[in-house]
């Protein structure tokens, strides 16, 4: 019989799902009317307990889901009330019984299958042997279809636990998902606004001191010169910022890094500057990825020096000790207060690239409140950053 039902559940399961009140009601009462179904005579002579004791053995699965345990000890009780009254001589097998047995082995903790098992065993003792006085071949023919139900119970548990377990990992996987496209999202909005800030103020500079060197012919190519090299320059980082999104690989156009450093400094003299890069300690190899997030803390503080803060000088300094490197931009302009809750998107972009790779970033007005000055120290140690 809970075969049956199992059966039946699987087939229908690409219909609309019933309701599981409406389920189990349906079972109950199939087992009940499975159960009176007795010839005439053995109903007669069983009188009426036979159509109460089949309620008690079959109309609380009802309840099974809620309350396993309880359901298959009244079952139980009922079933045994049938043994008694001789009705179960002309019964199958016990239908609400088996029910019973397939919900706990499904629902019960393993301390109640244990209880409802023994249980379960006792009843099926006294019923066979004492009650219907049957030999050890007729209970052990009595004890296959338990066994069925509890095999079938114990398996719908195991393929619950088994659905829950994926569940919750496909869950996990698109928390992770969701995780990994934001950071993407994030990386890439700094990507285009360093590369796209950066070379349009460059070229905006270089433009607008164009208009003023238009009587100088050498000047002016020098200048257009310097607005054809940016604007190249922005092509080819966004080709290759695209193409990581396309699913190139980034090793036709490699990210900028360290060796990169003095062409930033370049552009910023080309743009009215003087600048000048220094270098202390004893330089190493980096990951590609911490040279590039070096280059783009240069690029966006030397960015927002030409932007905002009418400077006449400004430095970078890169410090190599023998854990971490301290890198350094300062200018002379006016500065500005940068709080966290006003920081505009570039700066936000360095906290989070600094943050990523387990750094330290500082910035603020430079020595004796002059100027603007941001400061970065990175580890060194490959374990200490993420990329």
């Amino acid at each position: 019989m809970a075969g049956w039902i199992v059966w039946l559940r699987q087939r229908i399961g690409g219909a609309p799902a019933l309701p599981v009140v409406a389920v189990d009601a349906s079972i109950a009462v199939l087992c009940y009317l499975a159960t009176v179904a007795l010839p005439v005579k053995a109903a007669a002579a069983a009188g009426p307990s036979l159509f109460a004791l089949a309620a008690l053995a079959a109309l609380p699965l009802v309840w099974r889901r809620r309350y396993p345990v309880a359901v298959t000890a009244l079952v139980g009780a009922g079933t045994l009330g049938l043994a008694l009254t001789g009705a179960l001589y002309d019964i199958p097998v016990p239908y609400g019984q088996l029910v019973a047995t397939y919900t706990f082995a499904w629902l019960a903790s393993p301390l109640w299958r244990l209880l409802c098992m023994g249980g379960t065993a006792v009843g099926i003792v006294v019923a066979v042997d004492t009650v219907l006085g049957q030999g050890p071949a007729t209970l052990a023919t009595a004890t296959v279809p338990f066994a069925v139900a509890y095999a079938l119970g114990t398996s719908t548990r195991a393929r619950r636990d088994r659905i829950t377990m994926l569940e919750e990992r496909a869950a996990r996987l698109a928390e992770e998902q969701h995780a990994a496209a934001a950071r993407e999202r994030e990386r890439i909005a700094r990507e285009m606004h360093d590369i796209v800030a950066h070379s349009v103020s460059i070229m905006v500079v270089q433009a607008e001191a164009g208009l003023v060197t238009s009587d100088d012919p050498d000047k002016a190519r020098a200048t257009f010169d310097t607005i054809s090299a940016t604007g190249r320059e922005a092509l080819t980082q966004l080709g290759r910022a695209l193409g990581v999104l396309r699913g190139e690989r980034a090793s036709r156009q490699p990210a900028p890094g360290l060796d990169d450093l003095p062409r930033l400094v370049e552009f910023a003299r080309l743009a009215g500057l003087d600048a000048g890069l220094t270098v202390s300690g004893h330089p190493r190899p980096v990951p590609a990825d911490l040279g590039a997030a070096i280059y783009r803390l240069v690029q966006e503080a030397l960015t927002n020096t030409v932007k905002h803060a009418e400077a006449k000088a400004v430095s970078v300094r890169l410090d190599w000790g023998d854990a971490a490197v301290r890198v350094e931009i300062d200018d002379d302009g006016r500065g500005r207060a940068t709080p966290a809750s006003t920081a505009g998107y570039g700066l936000i972009g360095m906290r989070e690239r600094i943050r990523a790779f387990g750094g330290r970033l500082h910035t603020g007005a430079g020595e004796g409140g002059a100027g603007f000055r941001v400061t970065a120290s990175l580890p060194l140690e490959v374990g200490n950053h993420g990329g």
